[in-house]
């Protein structure tokens, strides 16, 4: 597996051609957003299929009954976050239209690539995999509220169940289940365990293609709005540094494993744009311009993602030293 090892070791640079390859191709050919739109579900659940791959499915079965973790992340996603989205509006100009975007999507924690985003940091991704159906539950049934409280009711009256469903059988139960017979297959068969190997290089070229693909087919949608939309982008920064932070000092509190405390970070900071977009999309007249904020949030984090995969393991989470493992005892004086 010199190929994984080779991955992982350079995986910021794999990231940092596909981003440059997308802008090119964002700025360059415009006319191919459309077309490439059509790739990013179907990039999205082959990216989640080789990362659940490499999730044992004895522990992931154990995940579902860590009520600690599960209680952790939902408390996170929604009573600090949105604190932490609502301080950080304030910031905002007093546009109605800015203020119904960035509540949109930083409001609803994400329930996709957060688990290969956690998986390529050393997290915990089987523990993360198994809070995603409540993820997807509660941000369902939270977000009108938020939206309702910080805006009016008028917005909280549209949002839909259907892209949130679709979303998680698509991109989630539908890979979730398919690993799950390859796993299950590769006990029986050599030829399918060869092809459960060959696929364990994936992860990291996968991710690229997905930022490639995400990033390329989203640009053209804020490049005619920047100037407008350029408010939003500190915000968006501000909550990629403040949320890890915040995710640290919680996992801290309650005592967790360092692979579940990266994952509650990456959980607390990665949020549901590509879900959250076709609700931005379906908006009425008045609101064209939230579809952009939505993107532009995508845009930043997949940037700071790139960077928190290689941060998080080895800055603000580092795998606990010898001595932090084993403290010397030593006696009384």
């Amino acid at each position: 597996m010199e190929g994984k090892k080779w991955l992982r070791r350079h995986q910021v640079l794999v990231y940092a051609v596909a981003v440059a390859l997308a802008l090119a191709v964002g700025v360059g050919r415009p006319t191919w957003a459309i077309p490439i739109e059509g790739l990013i579900n179907p990039v999205l659940a082959v990216l989640l299929y080789v990362t659940f791959l490499e999730i044992p499915f004895v522990r992931l079965r154990q995940a579902f009954t860590n009520g600690r973790f599960i209680g952790a992340a939902l408390g996170l996603n929604f009573l600090v976050v949105p604190v932490v989205v609502w301080g950080l509006t304030r910031f905002l100009p007093p546009n109605r239209i800015v203020l119904v975007g960035v509540l949109l999507v930083l409001l609803t924690p994400c329930i996709d690539y957060v688990i290969t985003f956690t998986d390529l940091a050393d997290g915990d991704a089987e523990q993360l995999t198994a809070t995603t159906p409540a993820l997807m539950l509660v941000q369902l049934l939270l977000l009108p509220v938020y939206l309702w409280l910080f805006v009016g009711p008028e917005i909280a009256a549209i949002i839909e169940a259907g892209p949130f469903v679709e979303a998680f059988v698509l991109i989630i139960a539908l890979p979730l289940g398919l690993a799950w017979l390859t796993e299950a297959g590769a006990e029986q068969s050599a030829r399918v365990a060869g092809w459960q190997e060959r696929l364990a290089w994936l992860p990291v070229p996968m991710m690229g293609v997905t930022l490639l693909v995400v990033i390329a087919s989203q640009l053209p949608r804020v490049q005619d709005t920047f100037g407008q939309i350029a408010v939003v982008v500190p915000i968006y920064i501000v909550f990629l540094v403040v949320m890890p932070l915040l995710g640290r000092l919680v996992s801290g509190r309650l005592g967790m494993a360092v692979g579940e405390r990266r994952a509650l970070v990456f959980t607390s900071v990665t949020r549901n744009s590509l879900v959250v977009l076709p609700l931005a999309l379906a908006l009425p007249a008045g609101y064209e311009l939230v579809p952009a904020i939505v993107v532009t949030q995508t845009l930043v984090e997949l940037s700071g993602m790139v960077v928190l995969t290689r941060v998080v393991p080895t800055v603000l989470l580092p795998e606990p030293s010898a001595d932090d493992r084993h403290p010397t005892v030593t006696s009384g004086e």
